[in-house]
């Protein structure tokens, strides 16, 4: 595992409690932040068989106060798709992604209940306050059988509203390392973002290519949707996704916890920009 996160650990809790503070979602007083206990908590939630995981990402979007109303599944092409809508000033939409799938080997911890668990932690600090932006919260079925959920519901959006969706943000594999953009299949504007909260608050940023590998931000860029894949992945992912070694303790919980602390305020950039803002 990632020996320099881990040193690094009791200091950067203290980091990200004091500079993530001040985005602009954590200033309403009715913002629920998570802290890492309760992200190590729901990342321990994890179900390793294919069949459960649809049900285990429910039952955590209710854990984290969506109401069985809010919360559709969609079958489309064998593929099913979870998603939480909270409503905005306006009907400009950002949709937040992550599968919930997993391969044959391993328990797909890593890959990807991870970003589930970031997808739903930012649902509940997000779902109670005023965003100017309309979100959807998307958990997609076979990612891993070729990005199917993900490509199934952006074609279901309708060319003439597509000017209307702002952006896309993934977060697809994390427990390494610092929030890091996979640039082979992310927009440059909204790379260029995530450099700039990084920069912000002064940790660490990478974005490189992942050479044959693709994740759910690509099914909208190819629908002309601004989209980024958000990961924290090391040099060392080859050695654990897609294998026996994907379970939970090889997971650190510190780099999913500032994962959802980055994504906050990265959300909070978006939502104050105009809508055309990440588009070419």
């Amino acid at each position: 595992m990632n020996k320099y996160l881990q040193i690094k650990n009791s200091i950067l809790i203290l980091f990200t409690i004091c500079i993530f503070g001040y985005a602009p979602f954590a200033q309403q007083t009715t913002v629920k932040i998570s802290t890492e206990e309760e992200i190590k908590e729901d990342i321990n939630l994890n179900v390793c068989k294919n069949a459960e995981r649809l049900e285990a990402v429910k039952k955590l979007f209710q854990k984290m106060g969506a109401k069985d109303t809010n919360i559709k599944i969609e079958k489309i092409k064998d593929a099913e798709n979870l998603f939480v809508i909270k409503k905005g000033k306006t009907d400009e939409t950002v949709i937040i992604g992550a599968h919930y799938d997993k391969t044959s080997d391993g328990c797909g911890v890593i890959d990807n209940w991870t970003g589930i668990v970031i997808l739903t932690n930012l649902y509940r600090s997000m779902k109670d306050f005023s965003t100017e932006k309309t979100y959807i919260f998307a958990a997609f079925g076979k990612e891993e059988l070729g990005l199917v959920g993900s490509d199934e519901m952006a074609r279901a959006i309708p060319k003439e509203k597509r000017a209307n969706y702002c952006a896309m943000v993934n977060f697809d594999s994390f427990g390494f390392t610092y929030p890091q953009v996979m640039t082979n299949i992310s927009d440059t504007k909204l790379a260029d973002l995530a450099k700039e909260v990084s920069d912000e608050f002064k940790i660490p940023f990478g974005k490189a290519a992942i050479d044959f590998a693709s994740s759910d931000s690509e099914s909208f860029r190819k629908q002309k949707i601004p989209a980024v894949s958000l990961h924290g992945l090391s040099d060392k992912w080859k050695e654990y996704l897609h294998s026996t070694k994907d379970k939970t303790e090889n997971v650190n919980s510190t780099s999913v916890y500032i994962g959802y602390r980055f994504a906050l305020s990265y959300l909070a950039k978006i939502d104050a920009k105009n809508c055309n803002a990440f588009r070419k």
